[in-house]
């Protein structure tokens, strides 16, 4: 098996083979607590116009979301796992726009199949894998809005990569040191209503979820991505 970690949007345009869309901060740990929460199914959109409009067509559907990080005007929640839990998720269905996830996804097109990865399934996502007979493996770390690397989606691609192929990996400690670097901005007062302090420790939960998040289609435009036990 090739394992290949890539970086940012360009990186997502060169995935080739089975290809993990890492967003630890948040959207792909905010997409493990809504289907943890009983959430059914998600669509992923680039376009926040699209969004919108599912939402107008769709009113019973949950819009959650960002740019820049800040909430989206009208949405139902941003794009933080601590917000999102307060909310009832059983049975619904998401539309999910972001500055970096969601647009990963939608430049990941080389690629043969595509899951959504942070900490929180990266054990499962490893397992997954290591089962899944794949040749070629990319590990796209999208740091923030695609554009600038950060510490915790390399983090998440180290990690995962040490757990396909056995190596050993200081993960506790590589959490930690997130506190002084990319995670600061959760330890920061003056930025608390929009990167709350429990999102670092639920974004860091790592090993939590015993599923994967895989996208299932793509249709008109967005992505429906769906929850695979393991």
């Amino acid at each position: 098996m090739k394992i290949q970690i890539l970086h940012l949007l360009s990186g997502a345009e060169q995935a080739r083979g089975l290809t993990v869309i890492i967003d630890v901060f948040r959207a792909f740990s905010v997409e493990a607590y809504f289907f943890a929460r009983g959430g059914e199914k998600i669509l992923a959109v680039a376009d926040s116009a699209q969004a919108y409009e599912i939402k107008r067509q769709h009113p019973e559907y949950l819009l959650v979301g960002e740019r820049h990080g800040v909430i989206l005007p009208g949405f139902d929640c941003g794009n933080s796992p601590s917000e999102l839990v307060k909310l009832e998720l059983s049975g619904k269905t998401m539309v999910h726009t972001t500055s970096s996830g969601t647009q990963g996804i939608e430049r990941a097109r080389g690629a043969s199949q595509i899951l959504g990865g942070s900490l929180v399934t990266a054990k499962a996502t490893a397992e997954y894998i290591k089962h899944s007979g794949a040749e070629e493996v990319s590990l796209v770390c999208m740091g923030w809005e695609g554009q600038r690397k950060t510490e915790e989606d390399e983090l998440c691609a180290n990690y995962i990569k040490s757990l396909i192929e056995g190596t050993s990996f200081d993960i506790e400690k590589e959490i930690e040191d997130l506190k002084r670097t990319e995670g600061a901005k959760f330890f920061n007062a003056a930025q608390k209503d929009v990167f709350p302090r429990d999102d670092f420790f639920l974004c860091t939960d790592y090993d939590k979820a015993d599923f994967v998040i895989r996208r299932k289609e793509s249709v008109g435009g967005f992505h429906i991505m769906e929850k695979i036990s393991i």
